[in-house]
């Protein structure tokens, strides 16, 4: 049977290769047989809108059963963060919801949540691996037995999690702003909420379709591009914002249709919670986050810590200290007040509401903080090579090999998760492989976006040589 490892989040692997019913009721039963041992009794199921997914979920729910683990089952799809808060709406000891956020559309997933609402820590997951079988149960319960036994329910979690929105947000204060935006879904499990919340919203691709169209649903500018010609042409628009198949991660434009980053939106977020919710905190962000968090956070005398990449390092985190915001480049951020979650929703709205408080579009709230921290621009290159390849450029830059960048030298590196080379104190390349996909992924950020452009132009000549 295949070997399976977790990896930055989750478990995924494409579907009917070695995403199968029986890999499924594998992990399911290494999760089961974890919560026995931690002396827990009582789970929340759910999935979003892949391929699959309800089979996929009811097969977690046999198994968790057969265990006589309680099982809370999702009625349709749902978000990621709509899982992570019905556990702890629930009291229950664990969340699983059948994902793989952002990958193509030929991958499913399997992420684990904890009571907490947030990821489960890397430590645990790495038990739970260990108590994987390497075969699958061959007789389980079916969901009506299960259902007569009092061993499942349902759930309507997004309806759950919209009160929770609803309870939270100054929505009268939103919708009086009239911030008309429009919203793409990339097909993904957020449609239905965005809809209801903001029926005047222009919707893209907001339909059942676990074809995601052949696009990775990943929020990111490439991806979105009817999304920022729509948001440049109709001047009524002001804001565009998207969400990736399991709705924790948010992409945004400005009312330009230019792409507004996860630097950015982090900078905006901290900008508002404190300046204007008048909080304080801890702010933690992943390696591959701009340094210009730093600076904005030691502006307003606040604690940061920079931690490895991938969200269950800062939720680890959220858990055990008052944190203010958090989050990581690729799109998962997370703000004081929620769960200790990645929500592309919530952001969202977070964003609207500062807005809407003050009046402002974000090109002009973003202008405020360049006049703290200075401009700047971020982008990534994903480079597909071969595995060799990619293991031969991750050695060449760990021995020390990287001290040129075209005819840039490199002033200092940093490698708390992966390799970041600076060429100036506001200019740096990081290169890190991809914990879930064949990837080697290579950042930078410069004062603006011709640099950053050339920049990685230099960088790829120089780590492909």
């Amino acid at each position: 049977m295949t070997q399976i490892k977790f990896g930055t989040d989750g478990w995924r692997a494409i579907i009917a290769k070695d995403y199968t019913v029986a890999n499924v009721e594998r992990v399911a039963e290494g999760t089961a047989q974890w919560m026995l041992k931690k002396g827990m009794s009582k789970a929340v199921v759910g999935y979003d809108c892949r391929f699959g997914g309800e089979m996929f979920a009811e097969t977690v729910v046999r198994v968790l059963g057969n265990y006589g683990i309680h099982t809370i089952l999702s009625k349709g799809f749902v978000s990621t963060p709509m899982i992570s808060l019905a556990t702890v709406k629930t009291k229950s000891d664990m969340g699983i919801i059948i994902t793989a956020s952002h990958n193509p559309p030929s991958y499913n997933g399997y992420k684990l949540k904890s009571s907490y609402g947030g990821p489960t820590i890397p430590s645990e997951i790495a038990e739970v691996e260990s108590l994987i079988p390497d075969t699958a149960i061959e007789s389980l319960p079916s969901v009506d037995e299960l259902k007569s036994s009092g061993l499942l329910q349902y759930l309507d979690m997004e309806q759950m999690y919209i009160d929770h929105v609803l309870a939270n947000f100054d929505m009268k204060l939103i919708h009086g702003a009239n911030i008309r935006f429009a919203f793409d879904a990339m097909y993904g499990a957020g449609q239905n909420v965005i809809r209801r919340l903001f029926p005047e919203a222009v919707l893209l691709h907001c339909e059942y379709n676990p074809s995601f169209m052949g696009q990775a649903p990943e929020p990111i500018g490439r991806n979105l591009k009817e999304l920022a010609t729509l948001v440049a042409n109709d001047k009524s628009i002001v804001m565009g914002l998207a969400n990736d198949g399991d709705a924790d991660r948010i992409g945004l434009y400005d009312e330009d249709g230019r792409f507004v980053d996860s630097h950015h939106i982090l900078l905006l977020l901290l900008y508002y919670m404190v300046e204007y919710k008048k909080m304080t905190g801890k702010v933690v962000v992943t390696f591959s986050v701009t340094d210009k968090m730093k600076k904005l956070a030691q502006h307003f005398g606040l604690p940061v810590e920079i931690t490895k990449i991938g969200f269950k390092y800062i939720a680890e985190i959220m858990t055990k200290e008052d944190v203010i915001v958090g989050g990581e480049e690729s799109g998962g951020l997370a703000v004081k007040g929620h769960i200790p979650e990645r929500d592309g929703i919530w952001i969202g709205l977070v964003i609207m509401e500062f807005m809407a408080k003050t009046g402002k579009s974000i090109k002009q709230l973003i202008q405020d903080i360049y006049d703290i921290v200075g401009p700047f621009d971020f982008d990534r290159d994903d480079l597909h090579l071969t595995n060799e390849k990619k293991l031969e450029i991750m050695e060449k830059c760990a021995s020390g090999q990287i001290t040129r960048l075209g005819d840039r030298p490199v002033i200092r590196t940093e490698d708390i998760d992966g390799y970041k080379f600076y060429i100036s104190e506001d200019e740096f390349i990081m290169v890190r492989a991809s914990g879930t996909e064949p990837v080697l992924r290579v950042y930078c950020q410069a004062p603006n976006a011709a640099e950053v452009r050339k920049i990685l132009d230099m960088a790829k000549e120089t780590l492909l040589a």
